[in-house]
């Protein structure tokens, strides 16, 4: 899986280098601190109608008596829709792939000096639909929402697996978001 998203990231960067006529958008997802997360997008045109876009997160939150801090990588393909607007505006369409590393920490009632730790790992993917505006050729809005799979690992190096609620990562859920950026 790591091999995986290094081949995405490195086809990112080399294309990067490849177009002529392009436009950088650089955006914060507003939604994000309301889960304790921080998220930074860059995205690329690369052609008329067509964008890459990676994305990186960091967290730290807790689920229940599960405390969750890591951090994520979320490389995204667009295709943008409409026959009237050049990249990055418009509908489109977007699969993406996302890759997380998360350190655990489980604190059990009564006990405040012992704790289960572990890491946990994902990769997974989805498909976004969305649309993004562009104001004044400066101003961004993305706005997007989508199903995705997430599958992953855990590795205990103190306790019990039993002690770790891993549900919101692992399995199906849904990649929604607000975005604000500028254009250059």
């Amino acid at each position: 899986m790591k091999r995986i998203l290094f081949l995405v990231v490195a086809a990112f960067a080399i294309s990067m280098g490849a177009v002529q006529a392009q436009s950088n958008v650089v955006k914060i997802n507003v939604l994000s601190p309301i889960v304790r997360t921080g998220s930074v997008f860059y995205e690329r045109t690369i052609a008329e109608d067509k964008s890459i876009q990676l994305g990186v997160f960091y967290t730290g939150f807790s689920i229940e008596d599960t405390k969750f801090s890591g951090y994520g990588i979320t490389p995204e393909f667009r295709k943008y829709l409409s026959k009237s607007k050049e990249a990055p505006q418009g509908f489109y369409i977007a699969p993406f792939m996302r890759y997380q590393s998360f350190n655990m920490t489980a604190e059990h009632e009564g006990f405040s000096d012992h704790a289960d730790k572990a890491t946990f790992k994902t990769f997974g993917g989805g498909l976004l639909v969305g649309n993004q505006w562009v104001f004044a050729d400066r101003f961004v809005l993305d706005t997007f929402f989508g199903p995705n799979y997430n599958a992953g690992s855990i590795k205990v190096e103190s306790g019990e697996e039993d002690a770790f609620d891993t549900g919101a990562f692992g399995g199906f859920g849904i990649r929604t978001g607000i975005a604000f950026g500028i254009k250059f």
